[in-house]
């Protein structure tokens, strides 16, 4: 049953909405296994690249079927209004956290769409907990919903979002990157970190 502060208490605009034919995810075979912690996708990633001094360094785990959870503590370099989370830091979380439940499917996905409901301020040295999921997949397109509490994955929610992920192929991002950063992906030899790095909007 649903309550006011899961996913699910609020209606997806049309855009969001999965369409009839839309059929629910499946777990890849070849998944992170539940509770393993699936790490930087690219170092230099502002929400999870561990070269980006100033990003947010969230970590994700991989969850129960089609989920992760995930966490960041909002650091003085990420406020907006004085000791706050500026909004659009707490969004790039979000699209980080759904964007990350691509590799439980293992495909490559962009954001078409992000919706994000702002519900409580989150101070600076907050450690805000997300947990996304996917909902139902339809041809290209990948429906999730992602929610993010204060303080533990019991506290109060503060942000949640709904988002639609496009399937792409690899050369989405080598035909839009800068070619530098791209040749620097393709040269490294470890297959699964050269996946990896194209596995989010960047």
């Amino acid at each position: 049953m649903s309550t006011a502060n899961s996913p699910e208490a609020y209606p997806a605009p049309p855009a969001l909405t999965p369409p009839p034919d839309a059929r629910p995810p499946v777990r890849h075979p070849d998944a992170p296994a539940p509770g393993e912690l699936l790490g930087s996708h690219y170092d230099h990633c502002f929400g999870c690249g561990v070269g980006q001094p100033h990003g947010l360094h969230l970590q994700a785990r991989a969850g129960d079927g089609v989920s992760i959870t995930a966490e960041f503590t909002v650091k003085p370099a990420h406020q907006g209004a004085p000791g706050l989370a500026h909004g659009g830091v707490l969004a790039t979380a979000l699209d980080e956290t759904l964007g990350s439940l691509n590799w439980l499917l293992r495909v490559i996905a962009v954001t078409g769409r992000l919706e994000t409901d702002f519900l409580r301020p989150v101070p600076v040295d907050t450690v805000l907990f997300l947990r996304a999921e996917v909902t139902a997949v339809a041809g290209r397109k990948i429906f999730s919903t992602a929610v993010g509490r204060i303080g533990g994955p019991d506290g109060p929610v503060a942000v949640r979002a709904r988002g639609l992920f496009i399937e792409v192929k690899v050369e989405h991002f080598i035909d839009n990157g800068r070619p530098e950063e791209i040749r620097s992906v393709m040269s490294d030899p470890d297959q699964i970190r050269r996946v990896r790095a194209f596995e989010v909007n960047p």
